[in-house]
């Protein structure tokens, strides 16, 4: 059976009692070499995970020679993780706890499928230490750390306790086993407000309350009780200073089974919202070498403290004002954001975790490990920052990325047609980018986030662009409450779109007609090409209007040949300002990139068009323009307002968006029809609940047709 392997396990504990980091590298290497022949790595794993993590292990997995197992949900069937590996088995329903979660499910798949080892990931089951035994009970490897360390870390009072005896300094308060209001009361008192209540077993900010001044303790206490028993089924709190300007710094450890252990150097995540990690560099800024020593040097100590073996992280409060820093809690598990480390020292801690699982020492030294550079990690979420961050869903109908490179990586576990679920974390991707120092890594961050395309559901790019450029980030000034201090600058309004950008849409728009109207017949019917152009050269001219005010412009077509088009694009913007661009050439070839010359430049663009809106993406830019409805339409609309919805005129339909039994909101879309070589979508013209639906995409259907029948609520 395989078990739990000690940091003696497979040497003579004598040998490695005295060796640290002050023996000779050269001695060290000799040792281990000598006492140890390299073990083979697995031939097998399986990854108990999903998403982004799942597809960066099997990376790297697959660079090794080393087959992969996944596992997944009804929900993740055609995921990229599922596709990307050798094998795939369901475990279950969507819900994490009746899949992801299911521990026995996972063991029995890795078992049958002959995998030697599970590798965790991060989240779900890699900080279970009950999962960790029974996949060791089970004759196989955990690629993790032992159950116990799992243990001794995964309480935040315990860990302080453990770390103060092992001289890692901590913050200071009470973390003790006396849970009575009073006495925790009078702890507070005696540390002196504002001070920091948290729930012991707490994470992503659940259970943790800032409390100001005395008066306030009792009530906070109870709110964060509540909520700690709700997420973590514990309601016992630890009491602490609270930092008013504190960083979030946290140093990557590594430990092999045979007593060796190094730091990775550190990162800073101190950009946060909800608690939650946004924005990531490596190596922390404005820190100094020697306080970069002392902060390596004490997580190593924090990983003995608790006989450590594979990677780990180990976060520290840092207090700006005073210079000083405490520890935290400790990760036992990847991070979310290694790859800024791996970027910064040219490892892959991934690989270096297989190494260490399979029983061989660690790949390089601390003498070995040197920082080459500076990195960031944005992470791209589908969410609304302008709705407090919350998470938004659905399919991801354009996703393009930055081409990945030496110093571009993107780890993502989608692609463009996949959902965003309700079920799973909203993260879409990680955008990660070197340079030789902050300066150039940050430039290049900002160029790779205007690269960055997506339509779909709401994301957080615009916002990470406007922090990438605050003055404040790119002078350094970090702290965790960076984004409510800036939070006027970062949560700005959406400008309107520049001419150009008007002039471009307006173009693709002009293009897709042609190219309808072509398509339609060789010889083109005067009534089913719009607006008077003709494919003969003849000018026509189209004209559209945008919702919102947002502005309108006209394009009149001069010559088409072939697959060239030439023309007169003029646009109105919000402010009623005219501008004209003149001897317009575009091509009209299908696709989402649109190629014109356009006031005196050539642009190459991508464009996307859901509905009647046009997401144009230029120079950096993600301009969205809704084409304003017919007055057919908005007329049909108003009449509409009973339970019936019917086609404003004879037309296709192009996609049916609801279902019987469905409750839909005031706007939403229902239908798209496609008429004219135009598409146009019916919108809900109140909340209500879908009773029938009386056609099909495919459907040719006439004028006054009923479409849906919809109950009013």
């Amino acid at each position: 059976m395989i078990r739990f392997l000690s940091r003696s396990t497979g040497t003579s504990p004598s040998l490695y009692a005295n060796l640290n980091q002050s023996t000779p590298r050269c001695l060290r290497r000799c040792l281990a070499t000598s006492a140890t022949e390299r073990k083979p790595l697995f031939d097998k794993i399986l990854v108990a995970n999903r998403g982004e993590i799942a597809c960066r292990i099997m990376r790297t997995a697959k660079k090794l020679g080393i087959k992969t197992v996944a596992v997944f949900s009804d929900q993740d069937r055609n995921a990229l993780h599922t596709t990307m590996a050798d094998e795939a088995y369901l475990i279950g329903p969507a819900p994490s706890a009746e899949s992801y979660l299911q521990q026995q499910r996972i063991i029995d798949v890795a078992k049958a499928t002959g995998a030697a080892a599970i590798h965790p990931g991060y989240g779900f089951l890699s900080e279970n230490s009950g999962f960790a035994e029974q996949v060791t009970n089970s004759d196989l490897t955990f690629i993790g750390p032992p159950a116990q360390a799992i243990i001794d870390m995964g309480s935040k009072s315990e860990s302080k306790i453990i770390m103060t005896r092992a001289q890692v300094p901590v913050v200071p308060g009470y973390h003790g086993e006396n849970q009575s209001v009073e006495f925790l009361k009078k702890e507070a008192d005696k540390i002196g407000y504002p001070v920091l209540i948290k729930a012991v077993m707490g994470g992503g900010g659940k259970g943790m309350r800032i409390v100001e001044k005395p008066e306030d303790f009792e009530l906070m206490l109870e709110s964060s009780r509540r909520e700690a028993i709700k997420s973590f089924g514990n309601d016992t709190v630890l009491v602490e200073k609270y930092i008013t300007r504190p960083r979030h710094i946290e140093v990557q450890v590594f430990a092999d089974k045979l007593g060796n252990a190094v730091y990775l150097f550190e990162r800073d995540c101190s950009v946060q919202r909800r608690h939650q990690k946004i924005l990531e560099e490596a190596p922390a800024p404005l820190l100094s070498e020697e306080l970069r020593k002392s902060l390596g040097e004490k997580a190593v100590a924090a990983a003995k403290a608790v006989n450590y073996v594979g990677v780990g992280t180990v976060e520290f409060i840092f207090d700006t004002d005073e210079n000083k820093f405490y520890f935290m809690e400790m990760n036992t598990r990847l991070q979310v954001e290694h790859p800024i480390t791996e970027m910064i020292t040219g490892t892959d801690l991934v690989q270096w975790q297989l190494e260490v699982a399979a029983g061989n020492p660690l790949p390089k030294m601390q003498d070995d490990l040197a920082i080459n550079g500076h990195a960031f990690e944005a992470r791209v979420y589908a969410e609304n920052p302008e709705n407090n961050f919350l998470p938004d869903t659905g399919p991801l109908l354009h996703m393009s990325t930055p081409a990945p490179s030496d110093i571009v990586r993107i780890e993502t576990g989608v692609r463009a047609g996949d959902e965003v679920s309700v079920y799973y974390d909203p993260m879409i991707s990680k955008l990660v980018v070197h340079g030789s120092d902050r300066t150039e890594a940050l430039r290049r961050l900002r160029v790779a986030l205007g690269e960055f395309e997506v339509v779909g559901p709401k994301t957080n790019i615009e916002f990470l662009k406007r922090l990438a450029s605050h003055p404040a980030f790119v002078a350094a000034e970090v702290e965790t409450g960076f984004i409510k201090k800036h939070e006027s600058d970062l949560m700005g309004q959406a400008e309107s779109p520049r001419p150009v950008l008007l002039a471009l849409a307006i173009l693709h728009l002009a293009k897709s007609d042609l190219a309808a109207a072509r398509q339609s017949s060789p010889v083109p019917d005067p009534w089913g090409v719009l607006g008077g152009v003709r494919l003969n050269g003849v000018p026509g001219t189209r004209t559209f209007t945008f919702e919102g005010g947002v502005g309108k412009g006209t394009v009149s077509f001069g010559t088409i040949t072939g697959n060239k088009a030439t023309a007169t694009v003029s646009v109105t913007d919000s402010a009623g300002n005219v501008t004209e661009f003149d001897n317009v050439t575009f091509d009209l070839t299908s696709g989402a990139e649109l190629r014109a010359h356009i006031g005196g430049r050539l642009v190459k663009i991508s464009v996307s068009q859901v509905g009647d809106a046009i997401h144009v993406f230029c120079d950096g830019e993600h301009a969205v323009l809704n084409i304003a409805q017919p007055a057919y339409v908005l007329a049909q609309e108003k009449k509409d307002t009973g339970g019936s919805i019917r086609t404003p005129m004879p037309c296709k339909i192009s996609q049916v968006m609801v279902k019987a039994g469905d409750k839909v909101k005031k706007g939403q879309p229902l239908v798209i029809l496609e008429a004219m070589k135009m598409e146009h979508v019916i919108k809900s013209p109140h909340y209500g609940t879908i009773q029938k639906v009386h056609f099909k995409a495919g459907d040719m259907v006439g004028e006054k047709k009923l479409l849906v029948d919809l109950a009013e609520e």
